[in-house]
C-alpha cells in the first residue's frame, strides 16, 4: 500500500482540469494569429483569463499566465524592484528569513549583482510576522523601500500572514505576496488585500505542473524579464500554452467552490493526525501549533531524528511525506524555516511536513501514524546503537 500526504508540494490533478487540457490539446492555432485557427485558440485563452479572474476577485487585464510560482515570483520581486528603483534611490527590500526559495533566492540575486538592500522582518514566537517591526522598518526606511514581499502561507509550517495588516502598514509601498500555499486554501481576494503583485501555481491546485500565474494591479507597471513578443501586457513574452491556461482556470473555480468543505475536511483529518502522532510519540512537537495556519498541512518535529533518515524509512513503507519544501529536495541541512523561528539546528533537521489535499481520506492518518511510530522507533534503536559503539 502507498498512500502519499505530500500534498503542499504538489497535489493529483483534478479530473474537469485534466478532462479541459486533453480536449484543448486537441485544438491547433498560435493565440497570436490572425486567421481563424488562432483566433479560437486566442478565445480559449482569454476565457481562462476571465475564468480565473473571477476565482482570484481581480480583474481581468491584471492576469499574467506564468509556468507557476517561482518565475511568478522573480517577474514581481525582480520586476517592481527595477521599476521603482530606477533613480537608485529606493534600494531597499522587506523580506523575511522563513521565506521560500522562490523569495529568497530572486533577492539574494539582487542584492548581490543590482545593490539591493535587504531588511528583513522580526518574527515572533509563533513564527508569524512581527507587524510592529514592520511598523519600525517602514516608518524608519520607507523612502527608499522598493517592495515588500512576504509569503501568504509559509510552505513548511502553514502559518497564514496577515497580509491585510501588511499592506495597511507599507502605505504606498509596493506589497507582493507568494500565494502559492494559500490560494485554493484559504478565503482570498486580490482586489480586497491591496497588494500590488501575488503569485499563484496551479499544481498546489490541482491543475498541471507547468502552469500559473502573477495578480499585478493595473496601478502597477513591473519592468520584464522577458522580452519578445509583448504577451501578456508586455510583461512575460513568449506563446503561451492555452491548455495549461484552460486547466489552470478550471482548477481553479473548483478549489474555490469546494474550499469550504474542503478545508472542514482536511483540518479534521490534521487535527487527528496531530493528536494521534502526539499520543504515539510524546516528545513529538508540533510547530506553529498556536499560530493562524493553513487547515491542511501539519510540520513536525521528532526529537533524536534526522529528517533524510526518516523519509527513506517512511518510504520503505509506502508513506510519502516531505522534511520541508520538496523544491529543496536533495539539499541536506536544517531547515532555514525552523531556524527562522528560532529552534535549534538539531531540531531543525528533525522535521518532517505532513500534508493533506483533496483525494485525502481517514484511513490514510492511521496509516502515517503507524508508519511514522514504525519509522521513529527504528530511527531511535539505530542511534542508540551508534551511542554504543
Amino acid at each position: 500500500m502507498k498512500v502519499f500526504l505530500d500534498h503542499a508540494s504538489t497535489t493529483p490533478v483534478r479530473k474537469a482540469s485534466l478532462d479541459v487540457l486533453v480536449a484543448t490539446l486537441g485544438e491547433v492555432g498560435n493565440p497570436q494569429s490572425v486567421h481563424s485557427h488562432g483566433q479560437k485558440t486566442r478565445a480559449e485563452l482569454e476565457d481562462a483569463r476571465d475564468e480565473l479572474a473571477v476565482a482570484v476577485d481581480c480583474n481581468r487585464s491584471e492576469v499574467i499566465f506564468t509556468s507557476g510560482g517561482t518565475e511568478s515570483n522573480n517577474h514581481a520581486i525582480k520586476g517592481i524592484y527595477w521599476e521603482r528603483n530606477k533613480d537608485h534611490k529606493r534600494p531597499i527590500i522587506v523580506s523575511s528569513a522563513i521565506e521560500h526559495h522562490a523569495l529568497i533566492d530572486p533577492i539574494e540575486w539582487l542584492e548581490k549583482h543590482d545593490g539591493a538592500q535587504v531588511k528583513l522582518v522580526a518574527l515572533n514566537s509563533n513564527g508569524e510576522v512581527d507587524l510592529d517591526h514592520l511598523k519600525a522598518i517602514v516608518d524608519q526606511f520607507g523612502q527608499e523601500i522598493a517592495l515588500i514581499s512576504l509569503m501568504w502561507v509559509n510552505n513548511e509550517v502553514g502559518i497564514v500572514t496577515a497580509i491585510k495588516e501588511v499592506v495597511k502598514i507599507a502605505g504606498s509601498i509596493p506589497v507582493h505576496s507568494d500565494a502559492v500555499q494559500a490560494f485554493g486554501h484559504i478565503p482570498l481576494s486580490f482586489k480586497d488585500s491591496g497588494l500590488a503583485a501575488m503569485s499563484i501555481s496551479g499544481h498546489k491546485i490541482g491543475a498541471p505542473i507547468g502552469v500559473g500565474a502573477l495578480i499585478v494591479a493595473r496601478s502597477q507597471k513591473p519592468e520584464s524579464l522577458l522580452h519578445g513578443g509583448g504577451q501578456e501586457r508586455g510583461l512575460r513574452s513568449g506563446t503561451m500554452s492555452y491548455p495549461l491556461a484552460k486547466a489552470l482556470a478550471v482548477a481553479a473555480t473548483e478549489a474555490v467552490s469546494d474550499l469550504g468543505e474542503r478545508q472542514e475536511r482536511l483540518r479534521l483529518l490534521r487535527d487527528r493526525f496531530e493528536r494521534e502522532i502526539v499520543a504515539a510519540i510524546p516528545s513529538v512537537i508540533i510547530t506553529a501549533g498556536d499560530a493562524p495556519r493553513v487547515a491542511h498541512s501539519s510540520n513536525v518535529i521528532l526529537p533524536g531524528t534526522k529528517s533524510d533518515s526518516m523519509l527513506f524509512l517512511l518510504d520503505e513503507q509506502g508513506l510519502s511525506v516531505s522534511a520541508g519544501s520538496a523544491c529543496q529536495a536533495g539539499v541536506l541541512g536544517p531547515s532555514h524555516v525552523l531556524i527562522g523561528m528560532g529552534y535549534s539546528a538539531e531540531f531543525a533537521t528533525a522535521c518532517l511536513r505532513v500534508s493533506f489535499g483533496h483525494s485525502s481520506k481517514p484511513s490514510d492518518v492511521d496509516f502515517a501514524v503507524k508508519a511514522i511510530s514504525n519509522a521513529h522507533a527504528k530511527a531511535i534503536k539505530a542511534q542508540a546503537v551508534a551511542g554504543r559503539t
